[in-house]
């Protein structure tokens, strides 16, 4: 990793916010997020908006895509980039990102684990057990259920080819995605698409996929998004499909306002940002001070042993994982 990206977390959290001086114009900090951070009227938006406040430096949310889309196009962009501060590269594309020296500076800010969910009233509706492994998705009573994300493009749908990986290793994920293909996956570019508008158990979708490539989070947000309201989860987990993903904001190489976008960084990791992303990004927060909310405790799934890849073999063979499987489920 790059000398100039080994600013950590703790070095962040340990400068208090330096708010402008009266004679100070106000200064805008753009911050580039994936498609599904809110821009407006949620509890982080507030925290945000607390931020300038006190500070006196205003934000402003550029939506970028999926975080592949998003580093794709940071990447074109490396030196004289859109913005000054990018939330949402995982460590599924980190390598990518350092590779092309778009940060000056990262931090983790969050961590979830990718998973398989599942709609629990269509497979009991079907009088069918949901899958509990990946072995169990190229079973033929799951032929034809299951959507996923390109993994050349969105970070979940990454997550997911690199748990097969793990699974399967060298020798034998190639055949499973053979065989996961022959038993029907479907796949499509992004995770807004897969979850909203293929999936069957997603609130309001009419989508007919009982399964998706989602969150362990997921469950939480169909009960808290709930009209009306419910007390139990629509939507379960199938946790030994799981991959560990770690969130980074980091401060963009050759942004116009780098000492405001650090001051904003060190937000993104204090105690009053961070409670609030369970139940609006629905991920686990990294500062250990926030007590997470009851419904995100009793319907989140913490795997017990996540799929994981070392990121130097994530940095090695991406690329050629994703044009592998691309000759293989596109092809």
């Amino acid at each position: 990793m790059n000398t100039r990206m080994l600013l950590a977390a703790s070095l962040l959290m340990s400068t208090s916010l330096v708010a402008c001086g009266d004679d100070d114009a106000p200064t805008t900090v753009t911050m580039l997020v994936y498609d599904s951070f809110p821009t407006t009227g949620t509890p982080l938006n507030d925290a945000l908006a607390e931020f300038t406040k006190e500070s006196g430096i205003k934000v402003q949310l550029l939506t970028a895509g999926d975080a592949g889309t998003m580093v794709t196009k940071a990447t074109l962009t490396a030196g004289n980039p859109e913005g000054d501060v990018m939330w949402g590269v995982d460590n599924t594309f980190l390598s990518a990102a350092t590779d092309a020296e778009i940060f000056e500076s990262i931090a983790q800010v969050d961590y979830g684990d990718v998973c398989v969910n599942y709609d629990i009233a269509w497979f009991a509706e079907h009088d069918i057990a949901p899958p509990i492994t990946l072995d169990d998705l190229i079973a033929p009573e799951y032929a034809d259920l299951l959507v996923v994300e390109n993994p050349a493009a969105s970070s979940p749908g990454l997550a997911f080819m690199l748990a097969t990986i793990a699974r399967y290793g060298e020798n034998e994920w190639e055949q499973y995605w053979t065989d996961l293909r022959g038993n029907g996956v479907e796949v499509v570019e992004s995770w807004d698409i897969a979850y909203y508008e293929r999936f069957s158990g997603a609130a309001g979708s009419a989508g007919d996929r009982p399964l998706v490539v989602s969150y362990g989070s997921s469950p939480p947000a169909e009960v808290v998004f709930a009209d009306p309201p419910r007390t139990d989860a629509p939507t379960g987990v199938s946790a030994e499909t799981c991959f560990r993903q770690q969130e980074y904001a980091g401060i963009l190489r050759g942004g116009d306002h780098t000492g405001e976008a650090e001051q904003l960084v060190r937000f993104l990791l204090s105690e009053r940002f961070q409670r609030e992303l369970p139940l609006t990004l629905f991920v686990y927060p990294v500062n250990e001070a926030v007590v997470l909310p009851d419904v995100f405790t009793q319907f989140a799934i913490i795997p017990s042993d996540p799929f994981t890849v070392e990121p130097d073999a994530i940095a090695a063979h991406r690329e050629e994982w994703q044009d592998r499987w691309t000759e293989i489920v596109l092809r």
